[in-house]
């Protein structure tokens, strides 16, 4: 069992050592001084630009300030890219030492989920959701990370409307991947069924697709996940739209037992690392779960069945996969392709000229590939 992390630093009242949270396992920061309500935004950027973190000791909304303040020094013009692989790359180390740089501001967080600063919100059961139950310990945790399980929290309350399941919204928790780019959705909800009887949805994250489906009228959907998150997500979206009979969630890596004439997958659409657990939903080292469900399906499809790969074809704008690549791994898997279901993303980013991926972002493609055995 590997130790709790710990923040240490100094101050006027001695040595202190709390917990140190950080969900994508960032070590703790080895400098530490005191920030307060009179700290500039110009002395904050170059400190935590050099590798000082700032543990914050006065109003809440006053850091919330400095750290909109720092965030503005931080943005810098991407370099011109010689093609879009380097735009990507550029624009993805941009993100992480943004993300390094803002994430030194620190919030003390107590033993019960209080944040003992002034005009701090509370955030008890936000962070109940994240972290469990409070055990009394205190914490330390960057600011930019609490606002963001602030905000998964909200999005868990307010939930996503799916026009697919007749406005019904989906739920998702913190570290989950929201349903907020519906595309995907609709092409599962038009494409023809092959039958009614009994289908998988691999990876069902927040069990969106399972629930589309027993919409539909399919018997059976056994949504799998190994992320407790998701499968603790899924559970609850299937019990809030009363579609307990219809759909089992289980935890499994790729498939169920059995066979099915129906199975779907939505694999994370960019082959690369995942820096933090949330990115699991974006990237897929080595394609692992794509060539897994493609090698998969001759085993667990019944005879005439059809497995659905839900697929953009962003990495192939990126320079990231290469073209055809995709029809490749379905040969090699002694699958053939049934038909192709296209549509074009919706998002805001695809309208985004000032996004230094925007080229690619508007000539992508989301497809959805039905496959049967050759």
């Amino acid at each position: 069992m590997t130790d709790t992390p710990r923040l240490h630093w100094q101050d006027t009242d001695g040595e202190h050592s709390v917990r140190w949270r950080s969900e994508a396992g960032t070590p703790p920061p080895k400098r530490v001084v005191i920030a307060d309500d009179q700290t500039k935004a110009d002395e904050a950027f170059k400190l935590t630009c050099e590798g000082t973190a700032l543990l914050y000791r006065g109003d809440f909304q006053n850091a919330r300030q400095l750290l909109q303040a720092m965030g503005r020094r931080a943005e810098k013009k991407p370099k011109k890219a010689a093609n879009m692989t380097e735009a990507f790359h550029q624009h993805r180390m941009a993100q992480a030492q943004r993300a390094r740089t803002l994430g030194l501001l620190l919030i003390p967080v107590d033993g019960d989920y209080r944040i003992p600063l002034r005009r701090a919100p509370e955030v008890g059961e936000a962070c109940r959701e994240a972290w469990g139950e409070a055990d009394g310990q205190p914490s330390v945790v960057s600011l930019r990370e609490l606002q963001g399980l602030i905000g998964a929290h909200e999005w868990r309350k307010k939930g996503v409307a799916i026009p697919a399941l007749g406005g019904a919204h989906i739920h998702p928790h913190y570290g989950v991947f929201s349903p907020v780019r519906g595309e995907y959705v609709d092409l599962v909800a038009e494409a023809p069924l092959p039958s009614l009887d009994l289908a998988f949805d691999i990876g069902t994250g927040t069990g969106v697709l399972a629930a589309v489906l027993a919409q539909r009228g399919v018997k059976q959907v056994i949504g799998t996940d190994r992320d407790p998150r998701a499968l603790a997500c899924a559970k609850e979206n299937v019990e809030r739209l009363d579609l307990g009979r219809q759909i089992k969630i289980v935890e499994a890596d790729l498939f169920p037992a059995g066979r099915a004439p129906l199975i779907v997958c939505n694999p994370p659409w960019l082959p690369g690392k995942v820096a933090a657990p949330i990115e699991g939903a974006v990237y897929d080292p080595d394609s692992r779960m794509l060539k897994g469900f493609l090698a998969g399906l001759k085993d667990h499809l019944t005879p005439g069945g059809e497995g659905w790969l839900i697929l953009s074809d962003f990495a192939e704008h990126l320079g990231l996969r290469q073209r055809g690549e995709v029809l490749r791994l379905i040969e090699a898997a002694g699958l053939k392709l049934i038909q192709r279901h296209d549509t074009r993303p919706r998002h805001g980013k695809a309208m985004d000229t000032s996004d230094p991926l925007h080229l690619a972002r508007v000539a992508e493609k989301t497809s959805l590939w039905r496959l049967t055995l050759a």
